[in-house]
């Protein structure tokens, strides 16, 4: 088993607009291809997990999500020779929520902060949570990497800002608080194995 990397996409890897309706409007966030391609050279598993509601509530078929993510990986490469090993979402959501396309309309343990992302993920790849890392910009990122046993990294950018200031979602308990990507990857580069720190 071995460790990972676990990525929110908006407000971490890409800038947060809201809901990207066309493909084009999706852009990284200055400097995150190289920290992912430092995650790369030094063989740590990289895996991006992503509550995205657009097919549940309509907006969108969840292909342009596809599609999306093709255009993500894509700039990754094109700037820095960066990739993403897996690539996981959550297009579903529960009536109360919002969900209103019935494919996509259901309660579902993929939702953050739902840890059914992670164990899929380490199921599939033969990852060990206990050693691994979440980083997002919601506290519902912060949840569900304590929900799975991760460390829990939050970054200011995107919403991170907001729920440092309890404007936005409520308040967690990260374990570290990062600028931007590059230096939540400076953090977790500097912790080994997270044997014995918790």
């Amino acid at each position: 088993m071995k460790p990972a990397v676990f990525l929110d996409r908006d407000g971490v890897l890409n800038q947060e607009v809201g809901y990207i309706h066309r493909v084009e409007d999706l852009n990284l966030i200055p400097g995150v291809a190289a920290a992912v391609r430092r995650l790369n050279e030094q063989n740590i598993f990289c895996c991006l997990v992503s509550n995205q509601s657009g097919p549940a509530r309509g907006y969108y078929p969840a292909s342009h999500v596809d599609a999306l993510h093709d255009r993500l990986c894509s700039l990754l490469d094109q700037e820095a020779g960066a990739q993403l090993d897996a690539l996981y979402y959550c297009p579903y959501l529960s009536p109360p929520e919002g969900g209103t396309d019935p494919e996509f309309t259901r309660w579902t343990t993929w939702r953050k902060p739902n840890t059914g992302m992670l164990v899929a993920a380490a199921w599939e790849y033969d990852l060990d949570l206990s050693q691994s890392f979440m980083v997002g910009d919601k506290a519902t990122d912060v949840d569900m990497a304590h929900n799975a046993g991760c460390t829990g990294i939050l970054v200011k950018t995107g919403y991170g800002d907001r729920v440092l200031g309890g404007k936005y979602q409520h308040h967690t308990h990260p374990d570290f608080i990062a600028s931007d990507l590059a230096e939540a990857v400076d953090w977790i580069t500097q912790q080994g194995s997270k044997s014995g720190r918790r």
